[in-house]
C-alpha cells in the first residue's frame, strides 16, 4: 500500500487559517484515526489529502511524490462519506461497478471485482437491490465496496458511521477493523468519536485548533496524555481534572485543594512523575476508590448515581466546586446526598502545569 506524508500543511479560508503547520507521516497498511472536536481540522486534512481542498502551504506525499497538484482521479485514493453518496436510481451492483465504468474497466473485470468485494462484505445477495431496499448498515457496506472495488493505495473514511444506531455502530467497527486486517491497506478514519479511535487505530492523532495535539497508540495516548485537553478528551468518561496545589512533605508529595483539603500521592516531589510546577491532578473514574465510610481522601457528597450492571457511575460534588465521577462496583450502594470519600494510588495520578502540559 502507501506512505502518506503531511509536511508543513497549511489551510486557510481567507483570512482564516484552519490548519497551522501540519507534520503527520501514516506508515504502509496503517490504520490511523484523526480525532478531536468539530471544527479541530481534521476533515480538511482528509479533504486536502484526497484532492476536494488545495493546501495554501506545505507537501502531501504519497509514496514519496507530491501529490499537490495532481486531480484526485490520479491519487490512488478512495474515499467514504458521511452519507452514503449511492445513486438511487441504481442497483448495488452498478453503484459499485459505477466508478470502474468511467475509467473503462472490461466488463469481465468489473464483474469479477464487484463479486470479489461483495463476497468479503457479505453482501453478494444485495447486488441486484436498489439503495431504497437497504437498511443503514448495508448502505455503508455498500460504499465501502464501492471504494474497494478500485483497489485505491489508501482508503479514506470521513465519519462514515456517525449516521448509524449505536448498535450497528458497534458491528460496524468490528467489520472495519477485520477488513483492514484482510486487505492489509492503509487506512485514515476521521472521527470525533473517541470510541471509534480506541477501538479501530494502530495509531491515533489528536487535533486540536488545526494543530496536532497529540500522535501515538491508544494506549499510549490514553495511559500518557501530553496534554490536559488529550487527558480530558480521550475517555468515557473523561478524566477528572482538578486544580490544586503540589506540597512537598517527607514522607512524599501531596495536592492541596482550593478548600484546604489534601490527598498524599505518594510519589517525591520534583522526582520523576510529581513536579512542583504541577497546578492540576488528572485521575481517571476508573483509577478512583470509594469508600462510604470516613477514610483518608477526598471527600464530597453524592450528586447522582448511574447503574450500568456491572459498575456504578458515581457523581461526586467537592467542596471546593468541581464536580467528579468516580467508577465503583455495585457492592456500593450510594445515595444521593451521601458523604463519599475518594482515592487514588500515585500511580495512577496525571499531573499538568498552567499550559495544560503534562509534568513528569
Amino acid at each position: 500500500m502507501a506512505v502518506i506524508e503531511f509536511e508543513n500543511i497549511r489551510k486557510s479560508f481567507g483570512p482564516l487559517e484552519v490548519i497551522k503547520g501540519i507534520n503527520v507521516r501514516i506508515e504502509h497498511n496503517e490504520f490511523a484515526v484523526f480525532v478531536g472536536p468539530s471544527g479541530c481540522g481534521k476533515s480538511t486534512i482528509l479533504r486536502m489529502l484526497a484532492g476536494l481542498e488545495t493546501p495554501t502551504s506545505g507537501e502531501i506525499k504519497i509514496d514519496g511524490e507530491v501529490v499537490n497538484d495532481r486531480r484526485p482521479v490520479e491519487r490512488g485514493i478512495s474515499m467514504v462519506f458521511q452519507s452514503y453518496a449511492l445513486y438511487p436510481h441504481m442497483t448495488v451492483f452498478q453503484n459499485m461497478a459505477f466508478g470502474l465504468k468511467q475509467v473503462k474497466t472490461p466488463k469481465r473485470e468489473i464483474e469479477e471485482r464487484v463479486s470479489e468485494a461483495a463476497e468479503l462484505l457479505q453482501i453478494g445477495e444485495l447486488l441486484g437491490r436498489r439503495p431504497k431496499e437497504l437498511s443503514g448498515g448495508q448502505r455503508q457496506r455498500v460504499a465501502i465496496g464501492r471504494s474497494i472495488v478500485r483497489k485505491p493505495k489508501v482508503f479514506l473514511f470521513d465519519e462514515p458511521l456517525s449516521n448509524l444506531d449505536a448498535a450497528l455502530r458497534g458491528q460496524m467497527r468490528v467489520e472495519l477493523g477485520a477488513l483492514h486486517e484482510r486487505l492489509g491497506a492503509t487506512m485514515i478514519y476521521v472521527t470525533h468519536d473517541q470510541v471509534e479511535a480506541m477501538t479501530l487505530a494502530d495509531r491515533i492523532v489528536v487535533f486540536r485548533d488545526g494543530e496536532t495535539e497529540q500522535i501515538g497508540t491508544p494506549r499510549e495516548v490514553y495511559t500518557k496524555p501530553n496534554t490536559k485537553f488529550v487527558a480530558e478528551f480521550l475517555g468515557s468518561p473523561r478524566m477528572n481534572v482538578m486544580e490544586c496545589q503540589v506540597v512537598k512533605t517527607d514522607k512524599g508529595g501531596l495536592c492541596r485543594f482550593a478548600d484546604g483539603q489534601e490527598i498524599p500521592v505518594g510519589l517525591p516531589v520534583d522526582d520523576g512523575r510529581l513536579r512542583s510546577d504541577a497546578t492540576s491532578i488528572g485521575i481517571r473514574p476508573e483509577d478512583m476508590t470509594v469508600s462510604m465510610n470516613e477514610a483518608a481522601g477526598l471527600s464530597g457528597a453524592v450528586k447522582h448515581v448511574e447503574y450500568l450492571g456491572d459498575e456504578l457511575l458515581v457523581h461526586v460534588d467537592l467542596p471546593f466546586g468541581k464536580t467528579v465521577i468516580a467508577k465503583s462496583a455495585v457492592a456500593v450502594d450510594p445515595h444521593i446526598g451521601q458523604p463519599i470519600t475518594l482515592g487514588a494510588s500515585g500511580e495512577a495520578c496525571h499531573f499538568f502545569d498552567r499550559e495544560g502540559r503534562r509534568v513528569g
